[in-house]
Order: structure tokens, then C-alpha cells, then sequence
């Protein structure tokens, strides 16, 4: 009698055994994207780097991390699109972060957008905790620091890229000191525009340094039609005097021959 029961119990050991090796080989399977990499862990810690394609891992000891290398990510600032291609993309606090001071103490709504690629996978998942927030982080006191040091009209016309190759450089510079595993492709600005309050004297402002440059432009315009003219003009009546001069020349030249033929003949007569 007590050697049934016994056997019922490996029986059914033998038979979850079967079921947990079964489960295992049906769902330990798992694939990585072309365009990423898997980061496997094993309760916990790193276990290795695996590439795109198919990989396997225990289930309930293993877990696998994907990470898109080859993707192109972005962070926005100040703006939002529906169309995000990572749950970090949008900015939540979009009013506060374009609202920029400039260097002479004005101000200037600046959004922009920080175009980034995970470069080392390791060091992006365990180098910091929150990666993107670092990066949003970094971003904005570039950015603001950037703004910082140049007037409104540059922030607001021909700085647009002073600022973002400045911003690019530094950015970069700080995601390797933090080894974020990040590297960054581009800062590029949206449209930067003054504040509404002050919007209808900028565009008036802005009105009358196009009308400016409309007449320099017109003002140079006339310039370079009337030099080669009055170049033309003057090297035409220079030939004109020395044609004159040259048959006059010849006249007196002609003059002088007869008179001096005619004194011959007096002086013989």
C-alpha cells in the first residue's frame, strides 16, 4: 500500500518535469528585431549581449532586455507630435521648457529637438538609472545655457545655427561624462518666436529691417547698373578725344607740310 502512493507522486513529479521542460521549449524562444539587440540578464544580472534574430532563455531565470541600436530616437522640447517613436519622446512640460531668457534679458519661446543612438547597450541600461530623463535633463540646461549668451535677435534670426552646433558639442561632450551609452546625431531648432505679448511689435520691428534691406538691396542694385554705364560712357569719350586729337595731329601735321612746300617755292621763285 505504501508503495503506490509513492509512485503516484514521482509519477506526477515526473509528469510536471515533462510539462515545465515542454513549457520551457515552447516559450523560451524569443526574437530580436533587425534593427536592435537583445541584453539577456540572469536573475538579474547580465548574462550576455545577443544579436538580431533568434535567441532562447529560461523562462522565470532569464529575461530579455531589447535595445534598438540601429533606430534613430529623438527628444522633443517644448512641443509634442501624436507620432512618437519612444515612450520618452514627448514633452510633458512643453510651456515651461521653450520659455528661454536670453543673454540682454529678454525672452524667447525656443523648442527644439535632440536626435540620439544608443551606442552601447550595457552602459545605457545599467550606467544610470533613467537614461532619457538624464538626457531630457542635459538637454535643457545646454540649451538654456546656449540661449543664455547671445541677445534676442540673435536667438530670434541669424543664430538659429550658431546655436545649434554649440549645443551639439556640449551636449555630446556630457553624455560621455555621464556614460550614458548615447550618442548624439542632432540638436536641431523648431520655429523660435518671441512671446505672444510681444509678438505684434516684433513682427513690426522685423517688418521694417526687411524693408531696410529691400532698399540697400535696390540702392546696390542702381550702384552696379550705373558704375559699368558711367564706366562705359567715360571710356567712350575717351576714344573719342583721342581720335579727335589724333586728326588734329594729322591736320596740323598736313598744315605745317604744305606750308613749308609753299615757303620752298617762294623762296626759289
Amino acid at each position: 500500500m505504501g508503495i503506490k502512493p509513492l509512485r503516484f507522486i514521482l509519477g506526477i513529479l515526473g509528469a510536471l518535469g515533462i510539462a515545465l521542460t515542454l513549457f520551457s521549449l515552447l516559450f523560451g524562444f524569443r526574437s530580436i528585431p533587425t534593427n536592435s539587440v537583445g541584453v539577456k540578464l540572469r536573475f538579474g544580472a547580465l548574462s550576455g549581449i545577443e544579436d538580431p534574430g533568434l535567441t532562447y532563455i529560461i523562462p522565470y531565470v532569464d529575461e530579455l532586455l531589447i535595445v534598438p541600436t540601429q533606430r534613430l530616437l529623438k527628444l522633443e522640447f517644448g512641443f509634442g507630435t501624436s507620432a512618437a517613436t519612444n515612450p520618452y519622446q514627448q514633452d510633458r512640460y512643453a510651456e515651461d521648457t521653450e520659455t528661454m531668457i536670453t543673454g540682454d534679458l529678454n525672452t524667447a519661446l525656443v523648442p527644439w529637438v535632440v536626435q540620439y543612438r544608443i551606442t552601447d547597450p550595457k552602459m545605457y541600461l545599467f550606467g544610470v538609472r533613467e537614461p532619457e530623463q538624464t538626457l531630457r535633463d542635459l538637454s535643457e540646461s545646454v540649451m538654456r545655457e546656449v540661449i543664455g549668451d547671445r541677445t534676442v535677435d540673435e536667438v530670434l534670426t541669424i543664430g538659429r545655427h550658431d546655436i545649434e552646433t554649440a549645443s551639439l558639442k556640449r551636449l555630446a561632450e556630457l553624455c560621455s561624462d555621464y556614460n550614458l551609452g548615447l550618442q548624439i546625431q542632432q540638436v536641431q531648432l523648431a520655429t523660435v518666436r518671441p512671446p505672444a505679448v510681444v509678438q505684434a511689435a516684433f513682427n513690426e520691428v522685423n517688418q521694417a529691417q526687411q524693408e531696410k534691406q529691400t532698399a540697400i538691396n535696390q540702392a546696390w542694385a542702381v550702384y552696379n547698373d550705373a558704375v559699368p554705364n558711367a564706366s562705359g560712357q567715360a571710356k567712350e569719350r575717351l576714344k573719342q578725344a583721342e581720335a579727335y586729337a589724333f586728326r588734329r595731329v594729322n591736320q596740323a601735321k598736313g598744315d605745317a607740310e604744305k606750308f613749308t612746300l609753299l615757303l620752298s617755292e617762294y623762296r626759289k621763285a
